[in-house]
């Protein structure tokens, strides 16, 4: 649910937007023009240096291709500090921000600024520019509600200059804040680019066919390739009903996977069926055993499908122990009011992996995106425990978890809390809000949508660009990345989500990455830009 985030930026009434558009045109009167800053630092980064209302802060240069230059000024309100960079003009307005800087080493460089926005701008984005290769920037993600958010860019410097650019081509009303900008050495980006095709297998066998944006028919897995995406999630149930999902079925993806040069996450929910926060159930061949068997069963079925992998060449890079773990697994034996049995379960999990191959990552999976206080809880019990891993694994849906603020909040905090790399290991949005198949889908109407983020084509992608760009401004380069959820399970008779039912439905289809029409959508083009 969307929290409502104390206000802390100002409306303006439109007496007061014309004052202040007549107290810019006075400035830039009155005042000779600004220069742009040079030096190899940014110069007022937190524009601390401006009296409110000042149209060109200190240290940066204003161009506005629309001739406003007074739609760019600095004001109280910033996210530490008094003072913000604002862009806003009651017309439509497009303003460029920058600062030129030199004398810089060659190297890779990072920018970061916290921001917020209202959204709708036809662009905003932060940018590196003239820095001796292509521009690079970041969109600032709509945040109405007044949160902000740390965004990050990168660029190979070469020449010793690079422009440092904050942008809007934004409609009447619409507004733009930046604040505490770092100009600093390193790059940043995401190892994982993935997708859960765990369902692609069952989707094809009745049917399923799949295009490129383009309209060319190929093979879904190879057009995902081809946009970027360089993981492969595969969840594995012990014995489910309709024969996917198993051991046999992993390795024949696995093998599609490794050989598109993709990396592999194996994903065990340790049950026959779906298990997630309100179901852990045990498959029905470990129904009667104790808690001592169960861990023997945990640590033999985890050996035997990752060996399995391992045998034919397709090593896992990567194995969940457990899916969205909030309560445990193997209820009731596993149940997180049995906190010293499901750390035993986990162990086994996590070693049994570890025996098959050391390089694999053990990662720990809650669903948890934006509950900072339960993600702590959760970890605080495991590393109490001595839990082996390596990676802490989130799901997020904006639609379920809260807004992006949230998300960011909780990963900055276990990255750093528990010195471990973070993975949001589960994300997915509406391309449309229209029924592909009988049974309602679990996105299905406009009041369950964020704020910002329309179930459009372009809603989607803005969404999934914001989820990664979040994770990659994770500090300390402890943002791993991305895996998309289900992205080519698409509506087709008898690929269902129930196993004992072929009938079912799908109540995902309008999240797939390929739209009704078969056709790849434009938020698969974001795996090619991190």
């Amino acid at each position: 649910m969307m929290h409502l985030a104390p206000r802390t930026w100002t409306w303006r009434s439109p007496r007061a937007a014309a004052a202040l558009c007549v107290l810019g045109a006075l400035l830039l009167t009155v005042l000779p023009a600004q220069r742009a800053h040079a030096a190899d630092s940014l110069g007022n980064a937190g524009f601390e240096a401006d009296p409110t209302g000042t149209t060109t802060p200190a240290d940066w240069s204003t161009y506005s291709a629309t001739g406003q230059n007074t739609a760019s000024f600095s004001e109280n309100g910033g996210y530490s500090g008094s003072r913000r960079l604002t862009h806003w003009s009651a017309s439509a307005y497009k303003v460029e921000t920058y600062q030129y800087l030199t004398g810089l080493a060659a190297g890779t460089y990072t920018l970061s600024a916290r921001v917020r926005s209202s959204g709708g701008q036809s662009a905003a984005y932060i940018a590196l520019r003239n820095c001796g290769g292509a521009e690079q920037r970041t969109d600032l993600p709509p945040t109405p509600n007044g949160e902000w958010i740390r965004i990050v860019t990168s660029v190979r410097v070469s020449g010793g200059n690079c422009t440092v650019s904050l942008n809007s081509d934004a409609h009447a009303g619409e507004w733009a804040n930046f604040d505490d900008l770092t100009f600093t050495s390193g790059a940043t980006g995401l190892a994982v680019k993935g997708g859960d095709l765990s369902t692609l297998a069952k989707n094809e066998a009745f049917g399923a066919t799949y295009r490129a944006a383009d309209g060319t028919s190929a093979d879904a897995l190879r057009i995902l390739r081809g946009s970027g995406m360089n993981y492969v999630r595969l969840k594995v149930w012990v014995n489910p009903a309709d024969g996917y999902n198993n051991k046999a079925r992993i390795l024949s993806m696995a093998k599609r996977a490794k050989a598109e040069g993709m990396k592999l996450l194996i994903d065990f929910h340790y049950s026959d069926r779906w298990a997630d926060p309100g179901q852990q159930n045990k498959p029905a061949a470990w129904a009667s055993h104790t808690y001592s068997q169960l861990r023997t069963d945990v640590y033999d079925h985890t050996f035997d499908v990752l060996n399995a992998l391992k045998a034919q060449g397709t090593t896992a890079d990567m194995v969940q122990i457990g899916n969205e773990i909030n309560g445990g697994m193997l209820w009731p034996e596993g149940s997180t009011d049995n906190w010293t049995q499901l750390a035993g379960l986990l162990t086994s999990g996590a070693q049994a992996a570890k025996a098959v191959s050391s390089t694999t990552q053990v990662a720990l999976h809650l669903a948890k995106g934006g509950d900072n206080a339960g993600t702590r809880w959760w970890f605080d019990q495991a590393v109490a425990r001595q839990v082996p891993f390596d990676v802490i694994a989130l799901s997020y849906y904006g639609y379920w978890h809260g807004p992006l603020s949230g998300l960011q909040a909780n990963l900055d905090d276990v990255a750093a809390r528990y010195g471990k790399p973070v993975l949001v290991a589960e994300t997915a949005y509406a391309h449309t809000l229209a029924n592909g198949d009988f049974l309602e889908n679990n996105v299905s109407s406009t009041s369950q949508l964020p704020a910002g983020y329309p179930a459009t084509p372009a809603g989607q992608a803005a969404n999934l660009r914001d989820v990664m760009n979040v994770v990659e401004a994770v500090p300390g380069g402890r943002g791993l990345g991305v895996v998309y959820w289900e992205p080519a399970w698409t509506a087709v008779n008898g690929s269902g989500w129930d196993p004992q039912d072929p009938s079912s439905g799908n109540a995902w289809e309008n999240q797939a990455l390929f739209g009704y029409d078969t056709r790849l959508l434009p938020a698969a083009g974001w795996f090619a830009h991190r």
